[in-house]
């Protein structure tokens, strides 16, 4: 279930109505509300389709998305737009951004309190945008749905519905860097994740 479930719900639909991603986006640039602010270079709100019925969280930025300003433009960023395409998706398709909008340093895993500094932008995002489908990427982005401490080799390519959104775990493209059998399982989970998608057809 979700972690903090009706204050997480609460929080959706507690958004103003005159509420818009490039809103969002400006305030995140320049937030200060959390110490990764001292260290980055450019915080990274999140980049994609506004109408997008799939969104992507991932952890946190990584160097290249902290020079960039943009999630996922490093090598694991070029894989998952791999993985994007192998199911004829684009990223212009989807949604992309993290839990936390500013890296850490060394590319640490996001603390609690970073994270929760950024929930209030992540769950306006969530409210806008209204997709059918959430895929958190890596345990720390499945933990700040998920009331459990499972791992995301336990919990990856399982969905699970909540108020209506289903989440879809998924290990984060840097693992399959590290790991290039865990290449394999990501292409699996990406195939499922599509065939996920094309039972909500409309």
């Amino acid at each position: 279930m979700l972690a903090d479930a009706d204050s997480f719900i609460e929080g959706l639909r507690a958004t103003e109505a005159e509420d818009s991603i490039g809103e969002i986006s400006g305030e995140v640039v320049i937030c200060t509300k959390c110490r990764l602010c001292e260290t980055r270079k450019h915080a990274v709100p999140g980049e994609g389709s506004i109408s997008s019925r799939v969104m992507f969280v991932g952890e946190a930025p990584g160097e290249q998305e902290d020079v960039q300003g943009r999630p996922f433009v490093g090598a694991a960023g070029k894989l998952l737009t791999e993985l994007l395409q192998s199911i004829n998706l684009r990223r212009q398709d989807v949604y992309i951004t993290n839990i936390a909008k500013c890296r850490p340093p060394n590319n640490r895993p996001p603390r609690k309190d970073e994270a929760g500094a950024c929930r209030p932008y992540l769950e306006r995002q969530i409210a806008l945008i209204r997709p059918k489908v959430i895929c958190p990427m890596g345990n720390s982005a499945i933990r700040a749905f998920m009331d459990s401490d499972k791992s995301v080799t336990e919990l990856h390519g399982i969905p699970f519905e909540v108020e209506s959104v289903t989440y879809f775990p998924m290990y984060h493209p840097a693992a399959a860097l590290y790991t290039f059998s865990l290449r394999r399982v990501m292409e699996e989970d990406f195939r499922k994740l599509r065939g996920l998608l094309d039972s909500m057809a409309d």
